[in-house]
């Protein structure tokens, strides 16, 4: 079922159509001018097509498609007119006519302009979607920000080369995501990716593991053992927590980066070994080397490509795609089918989220635990549904309530909005097509936030005076 618009000043004609298009199954809705289909247009509902008369009282079709598309409102049209034109046709395509049919026209002719109108907008929006399930996916890893967007395109460019790579970011971020991200796009991808957590092993294990060690070179090694160097051979290992590494292994890995050879613990034969080495930490490095517990040879050997992951308070935009992947996710891991209320949505975008996207991924299992479900089954998670430290206010379901009501979410939302909005401006210099790009918006939309939230671009200061 879809949402049609009928705008005629005609009230015959206007009843016959709404009549005849709710008889295909659609929700139609009548109203008797370009004022009135204006007003309904702009407000909270979406209409999927807009039936126009060409000549209205007070605004006719041709204004109220600019108006719309001025607004960022831009909806599929089809103008009727007694007075066609190839003129007024071209004119009513530039601002969003779709199709154009004379007065007087029989119903079958408009049913089947309707449908295939309808037809051709689902195909528009299926590659849409499609579209942006490729832009914001990028393998496993989600994002169509700015600073996902450039991570995405770090990763395409150093996948092809073997350089070392060091991916840095807080906890929860999806570090070692990039990791398999470039072993994926690289010509190892058809090797192996091994793992490392250097943080879970303690000196002597981690030295071990890593480089292998020959039968008797300690007490209880009872036989060969391969490490993960030889076991990534070909392939790309992945050094977890690279800060916690002992001094004394680092001095070995750092042999291994210069020279591409390696000894087993307890063993003297140099082997030569083909690995890419990609590191993951939370550490700042830089201080761990003025204290005296990082390398700086080892620092500036292994940090040849840097991918910084953003954390997920400078990139909320992401969010809902985010969410909407998790969920499916879970489904498919649980079998728990659910979908969040706006109000959730809300206080994700205001949540600061220490934990990233590891957070919000438990926080969103959680919820789908404890959401009822409704009569099929699907669970409808609300805000009660959340830990305290996201929903805001502790105690009962009311104190709950008035908490929401008081913090005028939607104003902080729009003010998280607009602050997006001037730092992508200020990105692009205030140009407003290249800003409208980094938002993904229109930018026609664009203009129409920036009136909005009353953004303009800053008078350069007057230095003559000083």
């Amino acid at each position: 079922m879809r949402r049609i618009l009928v705008a005629d000043d005609n009230t015959g004609l206007r009843d016959v159509l709404v009549e005849t298009l709710q008889s295909l199954g659609h929700m139609v809705r009548g109203v008797e001018d370009g004022l009135a289909a204006r007003e309904v247009l702009l407000g909270e509902e979406r209409w999927d097509l807009l039936l126009t008369d060409l000549r209205m009282p007070g605004l006719d079709g041709i204004s109220l498609l600019k108006e719309l598309k001025e607004a960022g409102r831009e909806v599929a049209a089809i103008v009727m007119t007694a007075h066609g034109s190839v003129e007024t046709a071209v004119k009513a395509m530039r601002f969003g006519a779709i199709d154009y049919v004379e007065k007087p026209f029989p119903l079958s002719a408009m049913e089947v302009k309707v449908e295939k109108a309808l037809e051709r907008l689902g195909i528009e929006a299926e590659n849409r979607r499609l579209k942006d399930e490729i832009q914001h996916h990028f393998g496993s890893l989600i994002g169509g920000s700015p600073p996902m967007q450039r991570v995405f395109d770090l990763i395409a460019r150093v996948g092809q080369t073997s350089t070392p790579v060091l991916v840095l970011g807080e906890s929860g971020t999806g570090k070692e995501l990039a990791a398999r991200e470039v072993h994926r796009r690289s010509k190892r991808a058809k090797g192996p990716f091994v793992t490392v957590n250097c943080a879970a092993l303690a000196e002597g294990v981690l030295e071990s593991e890593l480089f292998g060690h020959e039968k008797g070179a300690f007490t209880g090694a009872t036989q060969q053992k391969y490490g993960k160097f030889e076991l990534a051979d070909k392939g790309t290992l992945f050094l977890d927590e690279l800060g916690e590494i002992p001094l004394g292994t680092q001095v070995k890995l750092l042999r291994f980066l210069q020279e591409k050879e390696l000894e087993r613990v307890g063993g003297t034969k140099v082997m030569k070994v083909d690995v890419r080495v990609v590191a993951a930490t939370n550490r700042n490095l830089k201080q761990m080397i003025e204290a005296g517990t990082f390398r700086e040879d080892l620092f500036y050997r292994i940090n040849v490509i840097t991918i910084e992951m953003p954390p997920l308070r400078t990139r909320r935009e992401d969010i809902p795609v985010l969410v909407d992947s998790l969920l499916i996710r879970h489904q498919e891991n649980t079998g728990l089918r659910g979908v969040i209320a706006d109000e959730v949505l809300s206080l994700f975008q205001i949540y600061e989220w220490p934990g990233n996207v590891r957070e919000l991924e438990n926080v969103l299992e959680r919820a789908l635990v404890l959401a009822d479900g409704d009569e099929n089954g699907v669970r409808q998670i609300s805000g009660y549904d959340l830990p305290t430290e996201i929903r805001g206010g502790e105690g009962d379901p009311t104190a709950q309530r008035e908490y929401l009501e008081a913090t005028g979410l939607s104003q902080r939302i729009e003010r998280i909005e607009r602050e997006i909005i001037r730092k992508a401006l200020q990105e692009a210099n205030w140009n407003q097509t290249q800003a409208a790009k980094i938002l993904h918006l229109k930018r026609s939309s664009l203009q129409y936030k920036m009136k909005k939230y009353d953004l303009n671009r800053p008078e350069p200061e007057d230095t003559s005076k000083s």
